[in-house]
This record gives structure tokens, sequence and C-alpha cells, in this order.
């Protein structure tokens, strides 16, 4: 078996690469670099699903980064079990050709109650007093306190957040390091999340200096993980599950169904929450897509004829008609709404921002009801925000609940947006392989990447 490396930085695209990515340009020269195709919608859980398994979503059932459960009728996020994921994994795959095949999955999703050998996942410590410390989630779990002496903690607050930074990703990069010198995985799949948040917060403006920055600095982190696995021995495929387009207008789909009187709110100490069990109409939003439940049958005309009139949304899907998305499964919304170009859809659903609920105003990717970009920014009405953040985590140490609060709502600050199909496969992902297949097509699909790394790791049997 040939062991290889398959490197995710998210966010990454052609048109990304040049002067300020000198290592990665390097590895392109060597290799060869490819636009990639991807699914429907193009997020997170669901392109790293279908590169797991090579399956469309409507098949291993990631409709999205967060749907409705219908059994509990109750909306959630970036849940971990890998059992919700349908088809045989990659590592499965290699396991059922060579019994001695191991994998090491870091950081990508889907990475608890898996059956890969080794696993790295962010996993928060709650505490009843309402604290978040930073930790992650391991397999086997005793290998958590080993990287946590070499490594340090998991910085999990520069991993999502206003205070992200490229530490995350260097520490993702530094583990996966030691699991190539330490455990010697046939298979290493590492997910290197820095690129995504800048690109969020000012678009793929290339004349922006914290672009510029960020560019530089996972070109580095990147770089240094792509020599130190070619000095061991592997082949690296680099790979991205999407690529990030300017936008300029948030729209509020939620607000607009509960004007029609499909969206019901209860109201629970001074604050709004939405009622998925009352409501007959409501969409779950997921940057340029969203997926509307909708109650009952008769509803789904008079919703569709709606949404349609909104502006910023360009396509809407139902029934059968979701098929040619890839997204007929029981987990989609009735609705699938695709927003245009230059536009993204928030989860809000109040009126009135006094109304909204306190976790609006917080980094709190499991309890809102839909994905929301705007946990990158604290709140411009904050004239001191380290302050502010200080104060908070001060209270916090003498004993005191204090709610970090310092989010804004102000959608409009948000500049890049993914999902829908870009209209340049230069401005979409890309595969870049550090040399050419003989059996490579001309287009590559992210449900070929499984069985193209199949191919590089047995291909002395082929």
């Amino acid at each position: 078996m040939q062991s290889l490396l398959m490197l995710n930085i998210v966010g990454l695209t052609p048109s990304l690469l040049g002067e300020l990515t000198p290592r990665l340009s390097a590895f392109v020269a060597s290799g060869k670099m490819q636009p990639l195709q991807t699914v429907t919608p193009a997020v997170t859980c669901t392109v790293q699903a279908t590169l797991m398994t090579g399956l469309p979503p409507q098949e291993h059932g990631i409709v999205g980064n967060g749907w409705l459960f219908r059994d509990l009728a109750e909306i959630w996020f970036w849940r971990q079990s890998n059992k919700l994921v349908t088809g045989e994994k990659i590592w499965e795959a290699g396991k059922a050709r060579d019994s001695r095949f191991t994998c090491a999955n870091l950081f990508w999703w889907y990475n608890m109650a898996s059956s890969h050998d080794y696993g790295i996942t962010p996993r928060p410590i709650y505490k009843a007093d309402g604290r978040k410390l930073p930790d992650c989630y391991t397999t086997p779990p005793g290998w958590r306190d080993e990287l946590s002496r070499k490594l340090g903690a998991f910085p999990l607050f520069q991993f999502w957040g206003p205070a992200t930074t490229i530490k995350s990703s260097r520490w993702i990069a530094d583990a996966a390091k030691l699991a190539i010198s330490e455990k010697d995985p046939t298979l290493t799949m590492v997910y290197l999340p820095h690129l995504d948040y800048d690109l969020q917060r000012h678009g793929p403006d290339l004349s922006n200096p914290v672009v510029q920055q960020s560019l530089r600095d996972i070109d580095e982190v990147a770089g240094d993980l792509i020599a130190h696995a070619q000095q061991a021995g592997r082949r690296v495929m680099v790979l991205s599950e999407y690529g990030i387009t300017a936008v300029d207008r948030p729209v509020h789909l939620n607000r607009i169904l509960r004007e029609a009187g499909y969206l019901v709110v209860r109201e629970e100490d001074g604050a709004e929450l939405l009622d998925p069990i009352a409501s007959s109409a409501y969409a779950v939003a997921d940057h340029q897509f969203a997926h509307v439940y909708i109650a009952r049958p008769e509803l789904i005309a008079p919703v569709r004829k709606l949404l349609s009139s909104v502006a910023g949304v360009e396509g809407i899907w139902a029934g059968n008609e979701r098929a040619g998305l890839g997204l007929d499964h029981p987990r989609s919304g009735e609705l699938v709404v695709m927003a245009d170009k230059r536009s993204w859809f928030t989860y809000y659903y109040w009126q009135d921002d006094a109304l909204a609920p306190d976790f609006a105003r917080t980094v709190e990717i499991h309890r809102k009801p839909g994905y929301d970009p705007a946990e990158l920014f604290v709140d411009r009405n904050i004239r001191f925000p380290k302050l502010a953040v200080a104060w908070r985590l001060g209270k916090r140490m003498l004993g005191f609940r204090s709610l970090m609060n310092v989010i804004g709502l102000d959608a409009s600050l948000v500049q890049g947006s993914h999902g829908r199909p870009v209209d340049d496969a230069a401005d979409g992902p890309l595969l870049i392989l550090d040399r050419a297949q003989t059996d490579s097509k001309d287009k590559v699909h992210v449900a070929d990447i499984k069985d193209i790394a199949l191919n590089i790791m047995f291909e002395e049997k082929r």
C-alpha cells in the first residue's frame, strides 16, 4: 500500500493561487491541478460526506450542515456522529482491500462514532455554570491527553468566531505531523479551516491586506505539512470543498414567512424562539441554500409562490424536482431554495432586535436554527471589544454567570458566501495531485475523489 495525505484546504480556489501562495504554487507546478466539480449545496458537511463515500447527498443523507430532525421536531446543526452518514467510507473500502489499512481523520466532520483508527475533532467542555472550555475529542480517547501535552490544549476559540486565527489550523497541521510520524496511517485526512474565515468576512478580495495575510498564513502551514508528508514517503492530494464568492445582500426568508403567517414564535423570558412544532413553514438557512419545511402538502404551492418573488432568490425545487440537485431525501425540506450569486440566507426570524434570543449575540453554533456567519464579527456597537470580552471573562473567573454576548446582528457585514454553483471554475474548488494519474479524467467531481485516492493507495495492485 502507498500512504497518502488527503489535505482539505477549505476555500482554496485556482484564482487564489499565485505570488501570495508560493509553496502551494510550487506544489501545483510539480504536479497537476484541476477544477473540482462539487455537490449541491456546496457546504462543508455535504461535500465532506460525498468525499468520504463517493455518493450524492440523496444517498448519503447529509443534505446540509444542519436540517430538521423530523423525529425530534428540532433543528440541529453540526452534529458529529458518523452514523448519520450512509454509505461505505473511504477507510472502510481501504480496510476491505487490505486488513492492514489504517486511517487518521483529523478534523473532517462526522468524526465521532466512526470506524476510522485515529480521529480528532473539536469538542468543548460545557460546564453547568455556562462556561465553555476549549477541548477536543479523539479516537482513541487517550490520544487527547498525549496531544495536549505535546501541542497544548486545542485552541477552540481560534477555530471559529471573531477571534479566529491561523493558530487553530497550525495546531491541526502539527497534530497531523505527529500522526504521520507516530501512528503511520495509510490514509491521513486533514482539514485546515483558516482560509474560510476571512473570505467570509471580506470576500475573495485579493486587494484586501487581511485576505492577503490569510493566504500567506495558510500557504506556510500547508506547505510545511506537505513537505513533512513527502519526507515521510507519502503521496499528497490537496483539495477544497467550495469557493467563496462575493455577496452583498442578506435575505431573511424566515421574516418573510413570519409576516405571511407561516412561521410562529414563542416568547420565553422576553425573547422570541422559532417554534418548529407550531409553525406551518420555516426556512433552515445554510449559506446560499435553505431547506424550507412545510407542515401540510397544500401549503407547498403558496409558500413557493411567496418565496419565488423575494429579491435574492434564484431557484426553488419541490418534490421530485429535488432529485436534479441530488437532494431528494427525507431530511430535505419540502422546498429547497437557492440564492442568486450576490445573496445569502440568514436564519433571522425576529422583527425587532430587542426580542432576539440571548444566543443570537453569542457564538452558539448548536442552538441557532441556521448557519450564522455574523459570528465572525464583534458587535460594532461595542466601543471597546477587548475590554468587553475581558470584563465578561473576569466575571466568570469570579464565579458569576456571564453571557458572552459580543456578536452583532448586522448581517450586512458578511462579504463572502458559498453553496450555489460558481459561474467560473477558477472561483470554485480544486484538486491538486502531486503527479498526474494515468487514469485521470478531464472533469473530476467530488464523488470521484474516493476512487482516485484508493487507486493511489493501491496502485501497486492495479
